[in-house]
């Protein structure tokens, strides 16, 4: 089955929501971005769903769990999320102050818990794979939230990676049986990298998006002039929830 969507390679989004097909069969998991022109609004409302929502760059004023608040982000080079996390029946309507562009992860879930916005400040960037190996895997990890910091009823995982031009992340490879979905910007936005599925090496361009299934090897690497980011986004198994990956072996002896 092709795991890499290529339906908005390098084209503008619409204003809306701009759908990509195929990832809620193979992962479990909806993958949508929301652009908002200036002074446009979007309603989100979901029954049966767990929703996040992380702005990608633009200013915003929204309405959650009885608040006012302005968000805003210049780039994700430059800056960290913010992410809504909603549960099933819970509110967030969005006003652009400036155009704005969000993407959207939903899952199936009935669990109620605490509905959160986390700040840049709640979120926490690693310098991971930083002085090993020739700096040749040296990224930056941003977790927002997982297992150890969402509520227990929450069955998503979500953060981000800033992959320096001409290096490698999710490096050793690696594997786990909860499905995911990486979604990639890439700045200048011509750019491209590679990304390893198993045996397969897709070719990733700006806005791809990529199903990473059936617990198979994953690794990314991003050509030389070109920072490569990806959302990386994580469902929970109902019997087995995600609490880290595996390292490949023999790879995992380069650590």
């Amino acid at each position: 089955m092709q795991n890499l969507n290529t339906n908005y390679r390098m084209k503008s989004f619409y204003p809306g929501e701009n759908q990509f097909k195929d990832t809620y069969k193979k992962t479990g998991i909806d993958f949508k971005i929301l652009k908002l022109e200036e002074s446009q609004e979007k309603s989100i409302f979901l029954q049966g769903k767990e929703t996040a929502v992380l702005l990608l760059s633009g200013k915003c004023e929204a309405h959650f769990n009885n608040k006012i608040t302005t968000i805003s982000r210049s780039s994700w080079k430059k800056d960290l999320p913010f992410v809504f996390h909603l549960p099933s029946q819970t509110a967030l309507k969005l006003k652009a102050t400036t155009e704005s562009k969000f993407a959207i992860v939903e899952t199936d879930n009935l669990e109620t818990f605490e509905p959160k916005l986390y700040e840049p400040k709640d979120v926490f960037e690693e310098h991971r794979g930083k002085d090993i190996l020739d700096n040749a895997c040296y990224r930056l990890v941003r977790l927002v939230f997982d297992r150890t910091i969402a509520p227990k009823e929450a069955k998503l995982v979500i953060g981000e990676v800033i992959n320096f031009p001409g290096r490698w992340s999710s490096y050793p490879p690696h594997h786990h049986v909860q499905p995911e979905l990486y979604y990639y910007e890439f700045d200048p936005s011509y750019g491209y990298g590679h990304g390893e599925l198993g045996n397969d090496v897709y070719k990733i361009k700006h806005q791809d998006l990529l199903s990473i299934t059936d617990a198979r090897d994953h690794s990314q690497v991003s050509a030389p002039g070109f920072t490569m980011y990806y959302i990386w986004t994580i469902r929970h198994l109902d019997s087995k929830p995600y609490n880290g990956f595996e390292y490949t072996k023999p790879y995992d002896k380069l650590l």
